[in-house]
């Protein structure tokens, strides 16, 4: 929420500060941890509007939070996220998050942008000044992602340029086309351009060598896609910062856990990417990272920095990172230190309690009729047969990364079929913006699926209707499932549905609390699982396998994309 920094208040934030007349909120008696040496001392923590005004003092507030017993760290910073991907509003976000004591997140709209073009970054804009936390925005910089699928809307920079000014833009969001940055196609260079004067963040995937440096050439300068400790190594020696990513699917912290050292920590922030709200529930946000973080033995003066300062110095927030007289008063308290347990948290200079939330001013939900396609038969999925072997997604648990796997698959009638002993199901793609027909078909490895089919309105980064089943009747169930909820998850077997989730906000997200998200996240699990699914979050994972700028292998509504050869693959023989 924004906060006016006119004369008057600097005159009262300087007195406050000085002890010479009292601060708005003071938090007593905290055990205040530096991100900047590592040390620890006892002190009062004087605030002022959204500013902290003193430290390493006693001083007396209009209001006092007793904090005996409990440890003052910077507020979190989540450096790359999709609210989108957490199901939910961004008001559901913000209640959802903050008590784990993430005061700010960078989002890029990037998903609903795919489906609304600029209506839903300005729904998303307008989110932002209403908040309790603060949501910066990074403009989506590739909508679509690719020419290979069909998306709701098209960006260029003329659409781009009208919110550069907003008050909670930062810059360009992760730029995924690296390939068309490194072609120096004319559309990229416009947008690149048109940002070199803020944060321009990164999305190159096993991006090295030469093609790494031709892609920093053009000034972008953070990457949460490194996925081994080699490859984040080369990109810091490079001068890029990562961020390392613990999502729902995307799970890089193990690999990159080691990156994280005493030399390098400035240059390291913690992102989710894509988290929904069972996870949080389950495990907690940025929290949680840095409870495992240090349970790994990485120092805690790293983790917390990289939590904070180095996330805030990252992405040009100077006003912020640090507990230290003049920066925002974001602060997470502490009950246990090196587990992250958040007790309190002060976002803004505002103590988050549940009466915060309620004086919101809600913005209206946009896009609730954004999925424009009719009921599909299940003849719609028969694949024909062809001579050759066939070529399969197969999926990693735990990244997006997919293999491109070659299997013999039988055929009967003249069609080939899924074949549950190679653990080989269908998987297809069904437009769902334009009214175009399309159904791009065929087969992914890695569900461990016996029956059934798993249907998802969320398919990143076009969100047409994605599908992964057994056999095509209950494909189609699931499928006409989330047609009719206007947007949605859905668990079938041949005879119908037997667990759903309606996400009508332009077929993404739920109008429903976070709590009620987590419950009905909870039956979709346990419906996959009686359908034989192994993995632990099917729902992001179908989610991802329409992504065509994530190796190796993907599907979108024109058929299956060789992300390596960046080509569709001939099917016909």
């Amino acid at each position: 929420m924004p906060v006016n920094h006119d004369e008057g208040f600097l005159a009262r934030a300087i007195a406050a500060g000085m002890g010479a007349e009292p601060a708005d909120l003071v938090i007593r008696n905290v055990h205040l941890f530096s991100v900047v040496n590592g040390t620890t001392v006892e002190t009062d923590i004087a605030i002022a509007g959204d500013r902290i005004v003193g430290t390493h003092g006693r001083y007396s507030g209009k209001v006092e939070l007793d904090g005996t017993g409990l440890t003052a760290v910077p507020g979190f910073i989540d450096t790359h996220l999709h609210v989108e991907s957490s199901l939910v509003t961004p008001f559901e976000f913000d209640r959802c998050v903050l008590p784990h004591g993430v005061t700010t997140a960078i989002c890029d709209p990037h998903e609903i942008a795919n489906v609304l073009g600029a209506d839903g970054i300005r729904y998303f804009l307008e989110s932002s000044l209403e908040t309790v936390m603060d949501l910066k925005v990074n403009l989506s910089s590739c909508v679509p992602a690719t020419a290979f699928e069909t998306s709701g809307a098209c960006l260029e920079i003329d659409d781009l340029l009208p919110f550069r000014d907003h008050p909670s833009v930062i810059g360009l969001a992760e730029f995924m086309n690296f390939p068309g940055v490194l072609a120096r196609d004319p559309k990229v260079l416009a947008k690149l351009a048109a940002f070199q004067d803020g944060h321009i963040d990164g999305h190159a995937p096993l991006l090295r060598g030469d093609g790494l440096n031709g892609y920093l050439a053009a000034g972008i300068s953070t990457d949460h896609e490194a996925t081994t400790a080699e490859e984040a190594l080369e990109k810091l020696a490079k001068g890029m910062a990562i961020l390392i990513r613990e999502g729902s699917v995307s799970k890089d912290l193990e690999a990159l856990a080691p990156i994280l050292t005493p030399d390098v920590s400035a240059f390291v922030a913690l992102c989710t990417d894509d988290r929904n709200p069972l996870d949080i529930a389950e495990e907690g946000h940025l929290d949680s990272m840095i409870r495992r973080l240090i349970a790994k033995g990485i120092r805690p003066l790293d983790v917390y920095r990289a939590a904070s300062w180095s996330a805030a110095n990252a992405f040009g927030l100077k006003d912020r990172g640090v507990i230290a007289p003049g920066k925002r008063a974001d602060i997470a308290l502490l009950s246990h230190f090196e587990d992250c347990r958040v007790a309190q948290v002060v976002s803004g200079g505002v103590v988050v309690r549940d009466e915060v939330f309620q004086r919101r001013k809600i913005v209206p939900p946009v896009g609730l009729d954004s999925v424009r396609v009719g009921p599909v038969s299940a003849m719609k999925f028969e694949i024909p047969a062809r001579n050759s072997e066939a070529d399969v997604i197969g999926v990693v648990p735990g990244k997006i990364i997919t293999e491109h796997l070659k299997r013999t698959l039988p055929v009967t009638g003249g069609k080939t079929l899924a074949d549950l002993d190679q653990d080989v199901l269908k998987v297809a793609v069904v437009e769902r913006h334009k009214g175009t027909g399309n159904i791009g078909l065929g087969f992914v490895n890695g569900f461990g699926m016996k029956r059934g089919a798993i249907a998802s309105s969320v398919g990143h980064d076009s969100h047409n209707i994605c599908v992964v089943g057994a056999n095509e009747e209950a494909m189609a169930h699931a499928v006409n499932r989330v047609i009719a909820m206007k947007g949605g998850f859905a668990v079938a077997d041949k005879d119908g549905v037997k667990a759903e989730l309606a996400l009508p906000l332009a077929g993404l997200m739920s109008l429903e609390s976070f709590e009620t998200v987590k419950t009905e996240l909870e039956h979709l699990r346990a419906a996959a699982k009686e359908l034989g699914c192994t993995l632990a979050e099917p729902f992001l994972q179908v989610a991802f396998l329409p992504l065509p700028v994530i190796p190796h292998l993907k599907i979108t509504d024109f058929g299956m994309f060789d992300v390596n050869r960046f080509e569709l693959i001939d099917q016909g023989s």
